[in-house]
């Protein structure tokens, strides 16, 4: 080892060498002669076999995010918490691990996308798989029975990320749900409500909003003979059908899940309808399905929320989509699933959906779940896919080339002449305190052209220029950015010129 850390040393010494003699301009001759010496030195001590290389890069499914993309999701953000709290929503926040067993059993098949962590102090965790469950837990742990909420916060989940179409393993979920004992169909409309509002908000294209209800799904798989083991398998096999065919499902169905075939067609003969309402009048007209009690009532509640969604001037977003399934084990009642249309390619033809934007659905048994006495909270509650959706609002901005701001700032303070830093110190310091957004350079002596340049490439809008005359007139000048038109102001109105030239109306979306 000592041998080592005498090579290490020589090899600093020499290294120093050969710096000294390049600040010194030495012959190009004695300097190789002495890098060669360094190089020798180096061969000798050999590979530092402690040190480890560090691959840079981000865990697989997850991904850093820019300035310019922090930009555009806190505005898309702004919109989704905006629309919650017009709604009349609180915020919660909740671990972003809870105890195994707190999760286990929720999800379904898709349990096996659970993070599980190594044992912590005798507690076995995972990672919050999404932001329901945790809120059931929180209802019957508090014993609330009546909340209408909203929480964004990542979730994660061990699935096979496909990165370009917004799906990853650490993502956000923004979410809001009403619990508590109601009136049939007055929350749920709502929240259909508030999801068509966003995703119109938004403006990232035409989309469908697709609804179903389980106890019509379980209804519908008791008549066509499905045994009740198999309800929540079946279920989720259905409820792949919007990116495979029939035949893939039923092939699923009968060949993985040991289905029989003539059930498979049954159900095939109802999960291929969808439309509005009079597809429930027809539906509770069906000599079969109408005589299943559960299903009744599920046809029953989803023509009472078409009357409530005409009411509110969204009924022309939603469709009866019997092979909406939604696969997690919690749901109860109604459900729904929101798609971006894509424009259909021949004229006649019908969009086609390019993707789940927003989903939720009517849990009325998970709170009870975990209460110690079993009393239930009915809950229903909508999730923004905003992952999806910032991809595409990035993408388009990409193809429109849009200039996207990555500060709020609303005034650089610049000077004209050298020697005032103090005062330009001086003036930021108090445009701050009047709570301001401000920014200057770090330089004493910044050149004035430097100062309009980085206001235009960082799309500051004002420029606050104080110069000698500027300050014994007791004023500022003020240069808007774009039109470069210049105004003096008095030093103790520049506050509220500045916030009268940077105010912003007030967002209706």
């Amino acid at each position: 080892m000592a041998g080592r850390e005498t090579l290490e040393e020589l090899v600093r010494l020499q290294g120093e060498r050969v710096r000294g003699l390049k600040q010194q301009k030495a012959s190009t001759e004695q300097i190789e002669e002495e890098v060669a010496k360094l190089l020798k030195l180096k061969a000798q001590l050999g590979p530092d076999e402690g040190k480890h290389k560090f691959v840079l890069k981000t865990p697989k499914g997850t991904r850093d995010y820019s300035p310019r993309q922090m930009a555009v999701r806190e505005k898309v953000f702004d919109v989704i918490i905006g629309c919650f709290k017009r709604h009349g929503a609180e915020v919660i926040d909740t671990p972003v691990f809870e105890l195994k067993e707190t999760l286990t059993g929720k999800y379904g098949e898709d349990s096996k996308l659970i993070y599980d962590l190594k044992d912590q102090g005798g507690e076995l965790l995972s990672l919050r798989y999404d932001l329901t469950v945790p809120f059931a837990r929180y209802l019957a742990m508090n014993k609330l029975t009546n909340i209408k909420r909203y929480h964004i916060a990542k979730v994660y989940r061990r699935d096979n990320p496909a990165m370009t179409r917004g799906r990853y393993r650490e993502f956000y979920q923004c979410d809001f749900d009403i619990a508590g004992q109601f009136d049939p169909m007055i929350p749920d409309a709502e929240c259909l409500k508030i999801m068509c509002e966003i995703l119109s908000s938004l403006q990232i294209g035409d989309f469908l909003v697709k609804v179903n209800d389980r106890r019509i799904l379980d209804g519908l798989f008791a008549i066509c003979g499905v045994p009740d083991t198999k309800f929540r398998t079946i279920c989720s096999s259905v409820d792949k059908l919007d990116k495979m065919s029939w035949e893939e499902v039923k092939n699923e169905m009968v060949g993985e899940k040991g289905l029989a075939p003539e059930v498979a067609d049954r159900i095939g003969d109802y999960v291929q309808q969808h439309g509005g309402v009079s597809l429930v009048e027809q539906l509770l007209q069906d000599p079969k399905l109408s005589q299943n009690k559960q299903a009744l009532e599920g046809l029953g509640d989803l023509k009472l929320l078409f009357e409530y969604l005409t009411l509110f001037g969204v009924a022309d977003k939603i469709s009866f989509d019997l092979s909406l399934a939604r696969g997690l084990d919690y749901y109860t009642g109604v459900i729904y699933e929101a798609v971006l249309l894509q424009p259909p390619a021949q004229a006649g033809e019908e969009p086609l959906g390019v993707g789940s934007v927003a989903a939720g659905g009517r849990y009325d048994g998970l709170v009870g779940m975990f209460d110690p006495k079993g009393r239930k909270v009915p809950c229903v509650g909508l999730s923004i896919g905003v992952e999806r959706i910032f991809s595409i609002v990035e993408q388009r901005l990409e193809a429109l080339e849009e200039k996207v701001r990555t500060t709020e700032t609303q005034v650089l303070v610049a000077s004209a002449q050298k020697k005032l830093l103090e005062e330009r110190l001086k003036l930021v310091s108090e445009l701050w305190d009047a709570g301001i957004k401000a920014e200057l350079l770090y330089k004493k002596n910044p050149k004035l052209l430097n100062q309009l340049q980085y206001c235009e490439e960082a799309g500051i809008p004002l420029v606050a220029i104080i110069g000698e005359q500027e300050l014994k007139d007791g004023v500022v000048k003020l240069r808007s950015v774009t039109s470069r038109e210049e105004v003096d102001v008095r030093r103790e109105d520049l506050v509220e010129e500045i916030k009268r030239r940077t105010s912003q109306p007030s967002c209706t979306c």
